[in-house]
């Protein structure tokens, strides 16, 4: 009884102590842990300007590693996302301001640039949002959001930041 407490109370330890997430896997039914996507280090941030279409600039920070689509949502800007990031939609559509900026992102996926065809108001500097990760040589990126994006819901749904 007493080496199963023990035993326990390392686990816990364990998982409190260090920054991996367990994740409960439903086809296999069992845990797994996982690194989390976004840095815990609180000194790890870029600062992003998001540029709304009607000229209006928002400064934040975005910690290294969290998605441009995500950012926007924790900080109430209206980028809109409507597959949550999944690379299903162009909704989350950004315009890189700066060249320089734009040519120190990975290149665009196939599947990234499928959906970049289908965006409203294509720019030789257009990415998706939910694939612009946050690195620290992206710090001062400036990013547009398009006046409008080409969303096929008709019921006029607009989804919640998350």
């Amino acid at each position: 009884m007493s080496a199963y407490l023990f035993a326990t109370i390392n686990l816990i330890r364990y998982f409190l102590a260090s920054p991996t997430i367990l994740y409960y896997n439903r086809q296999c039914r069992w845990w797994e842990s996982r690194k989390p996507k976004v840095s815990r280090n609180f000194l790890n941030y870029i600062s992003v300007t998001f540029v709304d279409k009607d000229g209006e600039e928002k400064q934040i920070k975005v910690p290294i590693g969290m998605s441009m689509l995500e950012a926007a949502h924790q900080n109430d800007i209206e980028l809109e996302g409507a597959c949550e990031g999944s690379l299903a939609c162009s909704t989350c559509h950004v315009i890189v301001m700066d060249v320089e900026h734009y040519n120190k992102l990975e290149d665009p996926t196939d599947e990234e640039n499928d959906m970049l065809d289908l965006a409203f108001g294509l720019t030789e500097t257009s990415r998706l949002g939910c694939q612009v990760i946050a690195r620290p040589e992206l710090d001062g990126l400036r990013l547009a959001i398009p006046a409008a994006t080409r969303n096929f819901a008709v019921d006029g749904y607009k989804p919640k930041p998350h």
